[in-house]
């Protein structure tokens, strides 16, 4: 009988823990460590070695049509739509 006591109050513990937790911040006004990264030149194998594979790379597109979101907003949850260029 102990057992089930300490059991269902284990699990009514557990299920109003996961209710907690309002003081997130979820805004994503904060510059990210990622959007600082810009285009660099591409890594060359030294001579004697296998030159690196070019299609192995993958080129990230530049956003368009990306709308501006209001100060203090919370976090997209699908990134922008994208358009790719070859040439």
């Amino acid at each position: 009988m102990r057992a089930i006591w300490l059991a269902m109050t284990l699990a009514v513990a557990g299920i109003l823990s996961g209710c907690g937790g309002n003081d997130v911040n979820y805004s994503c006004d904060e510059p990210q460590r990622y959007q600082a990264v810009s285009a660099r030149k591409r890594v060359e194998a030294p001579e004697g070695l296998d030159q690196l594979n070019e299609f192995a790379e993958m080129p990230v597109p530049k956003a368009e049509g990306a709308v501006a979101r209001p100060k203090g907003s919370r976090c997209i949850e699908l990134p922008p739509k994208t358009k790719t260029t070859t040439g």
